[in-house]
């Protein structure tokens, strides 16, 4: 089974290294910082059970770091932009490891919620740079989706890894040891950017001048953002509100760990045969964008309804596997759209918008840890359903958004006006 992107169309060589080698780099080092990625898996685990200050300051810290991770998207996609890939890439990680050695040495509750507000901030600002470097450097729709998609794979079987691990580790050495391997994953990343990017020149004036507020007048760019939150609500629990519930159950870190495990093996056996199936290796797409993310949506909201319900590990371990599909599906979809939306110089600042929705996404834990006490766990499976369905509904409106990008625009020199009949050469017969 293969690990690494499949051969795809590559633009003209702008680097001293193969652009192959380029993104294959970058999605080996986006699944090297997901897999080390302990801070964000393991906060509300260290808040609430390492550190004893309980599900509520639990649910309070990972909303910190939601908030934070809104203002970093939109912070990085800007700067990205801007100043280029290498440079984003090597400042945001280094800033990034900063944080996570601060979290090592962290037991206070005030700091921990100032902590993870700044976590936030700098855990997710790589990914606006990774996803321009990825449409900057390929060419094709398809090919383009198709790294992107596997930038996606990189970042859920990191995450999944990175569950199992920690689990064990936090259970044998304690947490301090996670945030700082965290930290050092951080460096390593921030070095690997620097080994295959070279320094871009300086956006264009248009590129430069272009605001948030150019590319959200983008009407599809709305909808699926709407559509994003509502999925990824639902894709997130697994380090959201799994552990909370876990916790609740009088589960250890380690059940935790192995239900990371088994979301692992399924995203490693399913990716590759459901990518083939969902993209081929043609240069156009096989299925459209919003049809595809809105089952996506709807495998997410039942799979994480599902896994709220159970109470051992063996069925939190089902419900991990049974929400694998719509992962792919969800990666698939937002990979086919930053390749075919995004335009010139703005690509940062798109997939800034979509990483802000996962972001927004993060903000319910402390809804769940408070509806978790008041109406159970049906209230919160409610809430994750609910989630689902407003994600699928908001396909709709994106696929009419999708067809209107691509129809033509009528001439204004010729609106409303009749055809003009062709001049009649007098050398044809009537």
């Amino acid at each position: 089974m293969p690990t690494t992107p499949p051969p795809v169309a590559v633009a003209p060589e702008r680097t001293s290294l193969p652009v192959r080698t380029v993104i294959t780099a970058l999605i080996g080092g986006t699944l090297l910082l997901k897999a080390a990625g302990f801070c964000w898996d393991f906060l509300g685990y260290y808040i609430s059970d390492g550190l004893g200050h309980g599900t509520t300051a639990a649910g309070a810290g990972l909303t910190l770091f939601g908030i934070g991770w809104c203002a970093g998207q939109a912070f990085s996609g800007a700067v990205t932009d801007r100043l280029g890939q290498r440079t984003a890439l090597i400042v945001f990680m280094c800033f990034s490891a900063l944080a996570c050695f601060a979290l090592a040495l962290t037991t206070s509750l005030p700091a921990l919620m100032a902590l993870s507000l700044l976590l936030g901030f700098t855990m997710e600002i790589h990914r606006p740079a990774v996803s321009a470097e990825i449409n900057d450097s390929i060419t094709g729709e398809a090919a383009r989706t198709r790294a992107q998609g596997w930038t996606y794979w990189a970042m859920n079987v990191g995450i999944a890894v990175c569950g199992g691990l920690g689990g064990y580790l936090a259970h044998q050495h304690g947490y301090q040891l996670l945030f700082v391997a965290n930290g050092i994953a951080c460096l390593v990343f921030a070095l690997i950017a620097r080994r295959v990017l070279t320094p871009r020149p300086r956006a264009p004036r248009a590129s430069a001048s272009l605001s948030y507020r150019h590319v959200l007048a983008d009407t599809s760019l709305r909808w699926i953002t709407v559509a994003e939150v509502g999925a990824m609500i639902c894709a997130y629990g697994l380090v959201s509100v799994l552990p909370l519930v876990m916790v609740d159950d009088g589960l250890p870190p380690s059940a935790y760990g192995a239900v990371m495990i088994a979301n692992t093996a399924g995203v490693l056996i399913l990716t590759p045969p459901l990518m083939r199936v969902l993209i081929g290796r043609d240069e156009e797409m096989r299925f459209p964008i919003a049809p595809l993310l809105a089952v996506g949506s709807l495998i997410l909201g039942a799979g994480m309804a599902f896994a709220v319900l159970q109470h051992t590990t063996l069925g939190y371990a089902i419900a991990a596997v049974l929400i694998v599909p719509g992962e792919i599906c969800y990666s698939v979809a937002t990979g086919a759209y930053i390749s075919k939306a995004a335009p010139p110089g703005a690509t940062g600042r798109y997939q800034a918008v979509l990483s802000g929705a996962s972001a927004t996404a993060s903000l319910p834990p402390l809804g769940i840890a408070l509806a978790l006490n008041t109406g159970g766990r049906p209230l919160v499976a409610a809430i994750l359903a609910a989630s689902a369905l407003t994600a699928a509904t908001a396909c709709y409106p994106l696929a009419r958004a999708l067809r209107a990008r691509q129809a033509p625009e009528p001439d204004p020199r010729t609106a409303g006006r009749e055809p003009v009949p062709a001049a009649h050469d007098p050398k044809e017969p009537s």
